[in-house]
């Protein structure tokens, strides 16, 4: 009897690793997918086969991007009907799903309506914008009525929301506007972009994530984990404020043959996460 017992310790002392583990995994809920701008020099169905290929199931496009694959038009929310059915068909046959559209922001209100309902169409939870700071009330009441998140994002300085402390006035009283952090361009802004993460704590939909070789201006990006942006750091403060959503790999350098580099981001991510 005692040797049972014996044995049945053991074997909770061995499995409680392994549900940890698990659990910790469960709680991340995090979604690594590539904004399709870091393939702005080949066509959307061409950018679709590079994401595939590394073994990514999520995408971020953008709307001046040449759809491809016998495909007329961009990847503007202005495209007909039938280009959206042939844009559908085409990620359902990669295995890519068309989760958050932009930097874009409409001219007008029959303009964003048009946009949200084009996300709505397509299945896209976020679109990502700058939007004017007077509209920034229709277009709450906009992404309540679609149940579409909008993410502000932010260009580098002197852009509308280039300091966090700029997003969180827009944000406040605006339930349905969110925030995607720009790591890099805070970094080109001269802000420290874990600070800038604990300052937006919970108002975080999304990410342009990125790792850049220098503080500057100038910089461009590098494989994650060989920059200064401090990448681990900016995992941790994201698992302490239990973020859940979106990682968009927005690389922006090497525009040609960039996917060695964005496959060892995806790596480094992958082994961190773990």
């Amino acid at each position: 009897m005692k040797k049972i017992n014996l044995l049945l310790l053991l074997l909770v002392l061995l499995i409680q690793p392994v549900i940890a583990q698990q659990n910790s995994n469960k709680e991340l809920d995090w979604k690594l997918g590539a904004q399709a701008y870091t393939f702005k020099n080949f066509t959307f169905a061409e950018a679709l086969n590079k994401i595939s290929s590394i073994d990514l199931k999520y995408v971020e496009a953008y709307p001046g991007q040449e759809i491809g694959n016998s495909i007329e038009g961009t990847m503007h929310y202005g495209m007909n009907a039938n280009t959206k059915k042939k844009v559908k068909k085409l990620l359902n046959s990669k295995g890519i799903q068309l989760v958050a559209y932009g930097v874009v922001s409409g001219e007008n209100e029959a303009d964003w309506k048009e946009l949200f309902e084009f996300a709505q169409d397509m299945g896209i939870d976020i679109i990502t914008s700058e939007p004017e700071k007077e509209d920034l009330d229709m277009v709450n009441r906009l992404a309540r009525e679609y149940n579409i998140k909008v993410a502000l994002h932010n260009h580098p300085k002197p852009s509308t929301y280039w300091h966090p402390n700029t997003v969180l006035e827009a944000l406040e009283g605006r339930e349905n506007i969110k925030a995607c952090a720009d790591v890099g361009h805070w970094i080109r802004s001269g802000l420290n972009p874990v600070e800038s993460l604990k300052k937006l704590e919970g108002q975080i939909a999304s990410l342009h994530f990125k790792d850049l070789n220098e503080k500057s201006r100038d910089a461009h990006d590098v494989p994650w984990g060989t920059g200064i942006s401090d990448v681990e750091a900016m995992l941790k403060e994201l698992k302490r404020q239990k973020f859940g959503g979106l990682f968009s790999i927005e690389y922006e350098h090497n525009w040609d043959n960039s996917l060695p580099e964005i496959e060892k981001s995806v790596d480094y991510f992958k082994k961190m996460v773990k």
